[in-house]
Formats: C-alpha cells, structure tokens, sequence
C-alpha cells in the first residue's frame, strides 16, 4: 500500500476541491460513509430539498497503515461504492460523486457555497469520532439518527422492546421522483484510488460487494436456513452455513432492519429462524455499547483492568499468534484463515483471542487491532467490544477460558481444518491433531512430520500458562467488580442488563476475597 498521501499522476491533485460547476445552484449532499445503499437510509431519506447530491470521500487516513484495513477490505469497498453508483443511476443520468482529502474541508466548501451537508449518524471512535466532531461544528453536517440506537439514554431499560420496535417499524423511505440527482466533478474515480494507494487484494474467497450481491446472498442463505444451528460453531460449516451478511451489513449495503423484515417475511418460524434473528438482536446490543460509550477502542472498560499483560509484551509472541505459528494447530488454523480470507466465524474468533490474552499474556489493544486489520467485515463496534468482552476487562462474573486443544476434539470437521490450513501437519493421525506435540517420535518419524522442525512447539505450556494468567486476574477481581459499583464504569460497560445489573455484581462480588487461582468469579474452560 502506498503512503498515506502520496499522489501519484492516476488522481488529479485538486481532487479535493470539487468543481460545483453552477455556483447558483445548490440542494443536499448525502455524505455516504457506510452506508453504502439507497433503500432505509436515514440520509436519504431525511433530504428535503429537489436536488440531491451523493458524495463519497475518498479518506487518506483510512488508507495509510493507520487505517487498519487489508488491502481486499478496501477493495470489498470499492465494490460497493461501483454498487451504489449503479443504484443512483438507475435513479437519473448521474450516479456517485467521489471526492480525496480532508472530509471537513470538503465538506465545508460545500456548506460555503449553500449546500446542505447530510449523513447518517454512526458510533465510532478514535479518527472516525474526531473527524464527525468536526464536521459537525466546523462544516454545519447535519448527522441524523436512524439505527434504532439510543443516545444519551441513562439506562438500558426496556432497551430490547425499542430495537424490536425499531426493527418492525417501516423502513427509512424517500422518493426518488421528488429529487433530481446531482454530481460534481472531481476526477476522482475509483481506478485512480487504487493505483494512488497501490490496492492489490490478495484475500481468497472474499465475497462480492455491494446491496446486490448481499441481497442474493440474504436469499441463498434464507433458503438453506435450516442448517443454520449446526453450523455456527465448526470453522469449516460455518464458511457456508451461516448467513455471510457480516460485511454487508458492516458496509451498510443492507440494513440491519432490511435483512430482519426479510428473514421474518421468508423463512419458516423453526429454531433457525431464532437463532438468526437472536444474532441480528446483538448486532444492536454491541453497537449501542459503542454507541453508549467511545472509548471501547482504546481504553479498557473497567480501569482496575486497565493495562492487564502490558508489562508482558512479547513481540515474538505476538509474531508467532499472527503467523498462525503458536504450535496450537486449531489457534494456527484460525489465524491463517483469517490472513488468506478475511473470515472466522464467531468461536473461532473468540478462541484466538483467548489463547491471545489469557495464554500468551499480550495486551489486548494489538491483538484487537490486528483483528480489525485483517476482517473484510471489520465492524469496531462489534470487534473491540467482543475484544474486551472475550478477555474479560469487564470485570463480569464467568471468564471464559478457550481450551484450544479442546476445540479440536469438539469439532467434527475440526481435522479437515486444521490440514487445510496447516498443510505441513496433513500427514499426522487425526488423534494427534489436539496436542501434536505429543505425537511419539516413530509416529513422527513415519509420518514425516517432526514436531519443532516441521511444526513449531506450543509457544508457551498450555497448562502453566493456564494457572498463571487465572492467578494474576483472580488478584484484581474482586476490585474490578466492585469497580462496576461506580455509575460511570457501569455506563462504560453498557451491560444487557443495565446498571442495575453492574451494581449487582458489585454488591455480591466485590467485596469478595480472593485465594489461589480461584475467587467467587468462577472462570470457566470450553
């Protein structure tokens, strides 16, 4: 990826400067971010003027290696905004208008010439905060609500019946008869961004962008739905029998209320059809964390938690979980997929982040970070809260401890995995998968397999290192529950169960006392 900047003779150097051609006219820009499609779009829907201009800007700070997004990640994007183009002109004569630099400024020339600014409010954090702070104050950018998310609520009371409520109510509507499209001329195009920013995706079985092809996956996937429960926890039946909707909806090319109405319209009333529903529920619930609170990304929820594993960092370590070459095969596997497609399904997510935090010990941030890198469907609501909810910076009852090997001995198609993407164990027995290490040396011999040359060792002792990390975190649990006795900490978590929930704990655990590697907060192995 070129440097954050560079401008090579493929974008115009003024592309930051739109040319609004006729400075008499003026109307509404929708600034589309991502929310990458025309149908429930809060923005669109909220235009109120006869001249509708739809602008997307091409960020340079989402594309330097600040921006933490893979380079296929960016052209998944891509794909939708040639989508969205399509979606406009299908409208009138004028599609897309794309724009490369600073938002706010581009934004405020526009307001400087009359022009309404309009966008869907999103929660965020970190560069994506600041920068809508901005816009806001310094380019009058209207950011309208819409997402079924409460703001500046005090509690999570009757929190559930409002996303229901939401997701049953008429979606976000406009006529597109009452506006004529309008574009402005930049010479910004989506080919120039990719040889600017040298996009070369290089992910496998990344799926297309854009609202039509989330659409015929939402019906491919409605149709088979029905596998739906018996493929949610083994990596290789989740690749095809889950929805997949993961980057759509985090693009925004559909809707959390679009796919909801359609599930709810077409597929039979069965257990299936629950489950999928009850994961669009805490699609909400995480991003209302976000929503409630910016500093998921950065800091940890619970400030006795703060910094856990920082005095431990190891960057071999860290090296050795991103390479997929932890000596964890089910561990390596994950993390290798994830490198070559941008995809794990949900447990297997959770599990590299266990071994991540609770084996290795490393801080959470790089491991998080990594994870919103490599992700086609990265969502930092979704990754960062998962992130310090997996580790356990809550301060909750019931940590969760992933046993890796266990893993593979509970997956059905966990050896058919793991030789996938771990090729150089293929020759083991599928018994020896679980803890390679303890292969016997004529089996190894035999097999052509030599554990330490051929396949690393575990890293760090699965056991020991067990004990360790659950003696270090037993120390602060105590003063971390009672840490979520404080309205603001409690406010923090956003918990499902509001802050009546928090002061519960606080009140039954936190004045617990701890001994050994075990306290009244029971961690639990899966």
């Amino acid at each position: 990826m070129a440097s954050e900047g560079s401008l090579p003779s493929g974008l115009p150097a003024s592309s930051a400067i739109p040319d609004l051609r006729d400075s008499e006219t003026t109307g509404t820009v929708v600034w589309h971010r991502n929310g990458l499609r025309l149908g429930d779009h809060p923005a669109v829907a909220a235009v109120e003027t006869d001249r509708l201009l739809p602008l997307f800007i091409f960020d340079p700070a989402f594309y330097g290696a600040d921006g933490l997004a893979c380079d296929s990640r960016l052209a998944f994007l891509h794909e939708c905004l040639a989508d969205l183009d399509g979606q406009y002109r299908g409208v009138g004569e004028e599609g897309l208008s794309y724009a490369h630099g600073d938002p706010v400024a581009i934004c405020r020339r526009f307001a400087d010439r009359g022009w309404q600014v309009v966008a869907a409010q999103q929660p965020t954090g970190r560069y994506g905060r600041r920068r809508d702070q901005a816009a806001a104050h310094a380019a009058d950018v209207r950011f309208v609500h819409g997402d079924g998310l409460r703001r500046s609520a005090p509690t999570r009371a009757d929190w559930s019946d409002h996303i229901e409520a939401f997701l049953t109510a008429d979606p976000h509507d406009w006529n597109p008869d009452a506006v004529e499209i309008d574009s402005c001329a930049t010479g910004v195009t989506i080919p120039a961004i990719d040889e600017t920013y040298d996009i070369e995706p290089t992910k496998q079985q990344v799926p297309t962008g854009g609202t039509a092809a989330g659409w015929e996956r939402l019906a491919a996937f409605v149709d088979d739905i029905d596998a739906y429960p018996g493929s949610i926890s083994d990596p290789m039946a989740a690749r095809e029998g889950t929805s997949g909707l993961s980057p759509y909806l985090a693009f925004g090319c559909l809707s959390v209320r679009q796919v909801y109405q359609y599930v709810i319209e077409h597929a039979p009333e069965t257990r299936a059809r629950e489950m999928f529903v009850s994961r669009l529920f805490w699609n909400r619930h995480y991003t209302q964390k976000l929503a409630d609170w910016h500093g998921w990304l950065d800091t940890a929820v619970n400030p006795v938690l703060e910094g856990f594993n920082r005095d431990r960092h190891d960057p071999a370590l860290v090296a050795a979980w991103k390479a997929g070459e932890t000596g964890f095969p089910m561990v390596d596997a994950s993390m290798r997929c994830l490198a070559e497609t941008g995809w794990l399904n949900f447990r297997m997510r959770a599990m590299c982040a266990s071994a991540y935090f609770h084996l290795l010990q490393q801080p959470w941030q790089i491991g998080a970070d990594h994870f919103y890198g490599e992700l086609i469907d990265a969502d930092a609501a979704i990754n960062y809260t998962q992130w310090q909810s997996q580790c356990g910076l809550l301060g909750v009852p019931g940590l969760r401890l992933y046993n890796p090997r266990k893993q593979v001995r509970d997956h059905e198609q966990a050896a058919a995995f793991i030789r996938r993407w771990v090729p150089e164990l293929e020759p083991l027995p599928a018994a020896q998968l679980d803890q390679p290490e303890s292969t016997p040396p004529h089996i190894q011999q035999t097999c052509g397999v030599e554990i330490g040359d051929t396949y690393p060792y575990p890293v760090v002792e699965y056991e020991s290192a067990r004990e360790e990390f659950t003696q270090r975190y037993s120390e602060r649990q105590a003063e971390a529950a009672a840490a979520l006795g404080d309205p603001a900490v409690a406010a923090r978590a956003s918990l499902s169960g509001g802050r009546e929930r928090a002061t519960a704990i606080a009140d039954e655990h936190g004045e617990a006392t701890t001994t050994g590697s075990q306290s009244s907060l029971d961690q639990f192995e899966t």
